[in-house]
């Protein structure tokens, strides 16, 4: 059954490359105006799948040929990032080891801004987006529980007008909701489209 599943998961991954480098994806007027925000969810099982996909089509990716850039941020690594450059990494060991899991949730939160419409992870984000973009995030298992993707989504909403966004999502999109690692529900999404079906 597993090996059904992955070789599911690498047809569609085959169709989501072909989807993103299609000019018409890049669009505005295909969406009517609209921005894309899409989730390419999986199952959590194919994470290395798909992390081996994303380094391949981002090797790929040539601007000059394509028309697009093809720019990768894993929601990790520049968590990570943010916390080092303020010298709050290392207090996160001695807050989880007093204080619990719960305690490193809320503190990092703060430090992030992650309640804000304009937190530092989006900012980031913001800062690094060159002309004529599709932004594929990662990285979000690994955040749980400190960031839930659905946070991130409707911050970047509100931030960028002109790139197509693909959240690679382990778990489920469905109901309209988002059902990380198949069994915690984050929110509800109305306005988010499925990249490609299952």
């Amino acid at each position: 059954m597993r090996d059904k599943d992955m070789r599911l998961t690498q047809i569609r991954l085959d169709d989501a490359q072909k989807k993103i480098i299609d000019p018409a994806f890049r669009s505005r007027e295909s969406l009517g105006n609209d921005i894309g925000y899409y989730i390419f969810d999986y199952p959590p099982e194919d994470e290395l799948i798909v992390r081996d996909w994303v380094q391949y089509i981002q090797g790929r990716n040539r601007p000059e040929l394509k028309g697009f850039e093809l720019v990768v941020f894993d929601l990790y690594d520049i968590m990570i990032d943010i916390l080092d450059e303020k010298g709050f990494l290392e207090k996160c060991y001695g807050i989880e080891e007093k204080d619990g899991m719960d305690r490193i949730i809320r503190a990092v939160g703060r430090t992030l801004k992650l309640s804000d419409n304009e937190g530092l992870i989006v900012e980031h984000i913001r800062e690094n987006i060159p002309e004529n973009t599709v932004i594929l995030l990662t990285g979000v298992g690994k955040c749980y529980p400190i960031l839930r993707a659905h946070k991130v989504l409707n911050n970047l909403h509100q931030m960028l007008v002109k790139a197509p966004v693909v959240m690679l999502y382990p778990g489920k999109y469905g109901e309209k909701s988002l059902l990380l690692f198949n069994n915690d529900e984050e929110d509800n999404y109305y306005w988010v489209k499925r990249l490609i079906e299952n």
